[in-house]
């Protein structure tokens, strides 16, 4: 049976066009861009105004601005053009003769041992397949997600985002790591409210990072307000900040001695877990993403619902 097209659907060439000029702020620039005359892309635009059935830009001399449906379409179409150029991208990549590379990013917060052991059984599952994993900041990592470079972004929480498609991909049991003369480094186990004398390393404020919230408040729960310090040492690995900012850091990493001896990480004695979350392109299709999303945790079990 055959798919019937959407009725209505932009013209993709044509809203490109559109962006490129909402991008520019006018015609001029656009053009020069595009290059395209001025006339051709004036015209374009208006057949692409016409297709939609609303006006998209209000003219004023040579300089443009974006109606309410204009803003509309900017913020979805560019969705839509990723989307495609992604797809244009997976069909040529399936018709050559090099294996398939999956391209997957991760934020500081997640380390590469983590990352690997989600991946792990999808790597297997698809022999010919060739993954490539890159430690990415935040923003970067959103944006890699946003215009197709990233087949999967990687972070720690479960954050609304908007324009992206996202799941729950695990969760990972945290512990504590801290400089290896600290008192509490001798235990075998500890409670998050055996740290309410101690500072708190952060990778970010709180407010700006779910993941610096959920610690917060993971502290808070156990009925203290802790004394945070962002680490100003980024990409390291995270018990480092035991070290740097000679602080209790929440880590995933296994107990027991770490960095050469200069920090040890301690179970805590209540588990403590923390989401990973999958964010992707709306509108696109990949065995090997579903093959990852699809397996079971492997960092402990999921808190019950509240």
């Amino acid at each position: 049976m055959a798919t019937a097209l959407p009725s209505g659907a932009p013209d993709l060439r044509r809203l490109g066009y559109f962006v490129a000029v909402a991008e520019a702020g006018g015609f001029t620039a656009a053009a020069t861009r595009l290059h395209l005359s001025q006339q051709a892309l004036s015209s374009a635009i208006r057949q692409l105004e016409k297709e939609i059935g609303a006006d998209l830009l209000a003219r004023s001399g040579r300089r443009v601005s974006l109606t309410d449906a204009g803003r509309t379409l900017f913020d979805e179409g560019r969705i839509l053009l990723a989307a495609a150029d992604t797809v244009a991208r997976h069909t040529r990549a399936a018709a050559a003769p090099p294996p398939d590379t999956f391209l997957i990013g991760h934020s500081p917060a997640i380390s590469s041992a983590d990352v690997y052991t989600l991946l792990a059984p999808t790597i297997a599952s698809f022999p010919d397949t060739s993954f490539t994993v890159m430690q990415l900041f935040p923003d970067r990592l959103i944006d890699g997600v946003h215009d197709g470079s990233l087949q999967l972004g990687l972070r720690r929480g479960v954050a609304a985002q908007e324009r992206l498609a996202t799941a729950t991909a695990g969760y990972d049991r945290m512990r504590v790591a801290l400089r290896s003369e600290h008192p509490l480094a001798g235990r075998a186990l500890i409670d998050v409210a055996d740290l309410a004398d101690t500072p708190i390393a952060l990778w970010a404020p709180p407010g700006s990072s779910f993941y610096s919230d959920f610690l917060v408040n993971a502290c808070r729960r156990a009925g203290f307000e802790p004394r945070y310090r962002v680490s100003r040492v980024q990409g390291c690995p995270p018990e480092a900040a035991a070290l740097t900012e000679n602080a209790a850091a929440f880590v995933t990493g296994p107990a027991g001695s770490a960095l050469d001896g200069a920090v040890t990480v301690v179970d805590l004695a209540g588990p403590l877990l923390v989401p990973v979350q999958a964010l992707w392109q709306p509108h696109t299709r990949s065995a090997v993403r579903d093959r990852i999303l699809h397996q079971p945790v492997t960092g402990g079990t999921p808190p019950p619902p509240r």
